[in-house]
């Protein structure tokens, strides 16, 4: 929530890399990686990652949608008047007593 960086031995822990290489070697794994790739059928890849990101829109629309009626509810709430409030007087918001 905070958008602090965080280590590569995090990434890996909760999936968001498969894996870690020492920086000299990034470049050249990348590189491997695109060639296997390349050899591949390309109509092949572009099926799969049409069905890929089609077996996730539902959920991907549901949050859209969620995430739209959170906002506008979100816009009434004090802390969001306190924001906007500040903004306009050109000061530091204080959230601090709501």
């Amino acid at each position: 929530l905070l958008g602090e960086p965080f280590m590569a031995e995090a990434a890996l822990e909760v999936g968001l890399v498969n894996r870690i290489v020492p920086p000299t070697e990034a470049n050249g794994l990348a590189l491997a990686q695109a060639r296997k790739l390349a050899a591949k059928p390309l109509s092949s890849l572009v099926e799969t990652k049409r069905l890929m990101k089609k077996a996730q829109l539902p959920q991907v629309l549901a949050v859209i949608d969620e995430e739209a009626q959170s906002f506008g509810r979100m816009m009434g709430e004090p802390a969001a008047r306190e924001a906007f409030g500040a903004f306009m007087e050109k000061r530091k918001p204080d959230f601090s007593k709501l």
